[in-house]
């Protein structure tokens, strides 16, 4: 099985593919289309900011590739937001795979942004993907959020509630970081890799 982890500029590359190792693969880091198309997954992470992000793709070709992929697609923190449409962040406009706009997250009493923790996920609709996570902890640092919405497999709250982890057809994302995210996001890209 090839893994295609597609170079979008993102700041975690190195501990996404060692915790896909740890899970007894041999990643393949790329912004090679060809590579990234004859995958038979293609996992999209991502740490900074959307616009620049974009960019990268653009400038790479990959934008219509990633849309038009068939196989599963995991998108891991601002990998998962580049799945909507667009965000309030840089006023980018994103890989419209998930038909939403990202928001920024509510500041207020006991409400940092960025969020950055540890935070409970709560299941909403049943999945492969989320079966027997629900109420598990993940490691989030995000300040933009997907809102709730038909895609949404799981949900947690910062203020209110926002799409955790997300599925659209073959398209699948989590806001947290599962590589920093021990047990239980080893769990979840060892699904992933199982679907």
């Amino acid at each position: 099985m090839t893994i295609a982890v597609v170079n979008s500029g993102g700041a975690n590359i190195s501990s996404v593919l060692h915790a896909l190792k740890r899970l007894g693969t041999e990643p393949q880091f790329t912004a090679d289309t060809q590579v990234i198309r004859s995958a038979d997954q293609v996992i999209l992470p991502g740490v900074g900011a959307a616009g620049r992000a974009m960019d990268m793709l653009r400038s790479d070709g990959l934008t219509q590739v990633i849309r038009n992929l068939t196989q599963p697609v995991f998108g891991i923190c601002l990998g998962m937001q580049l799945l909507f449409e667009s965000s309030p962040e840089d006023d980018a406009t994103l890989l419209g795979v998930i038909p939403a706009r990202l928001e920024r997250l509510p500041r207020g009493q006991g409400l940092r942004v960025p969020n950055m923790g540890w935070n409970a996920i709560s299941n909403i609709r049943p999945d492969p993907l989320t079966a027997d996570l629900d109420g598990k902890w993940f490691y989030f640092v995000h300040s933009y959020a997907a809102p709730v919405g038909d895609w949404t497999l799981s949900t947690s709250t910062h203020g209110q509630p926002f799409s955790a982890i997300v599925r659209r057809d073959n398209f699948y994302g989590a806001q947290f970081h599962p590589e920093r995210s021990a047990q239980a996001g080893a769990e979840l890209l060892k699904k992933f890799l199982e679907t």
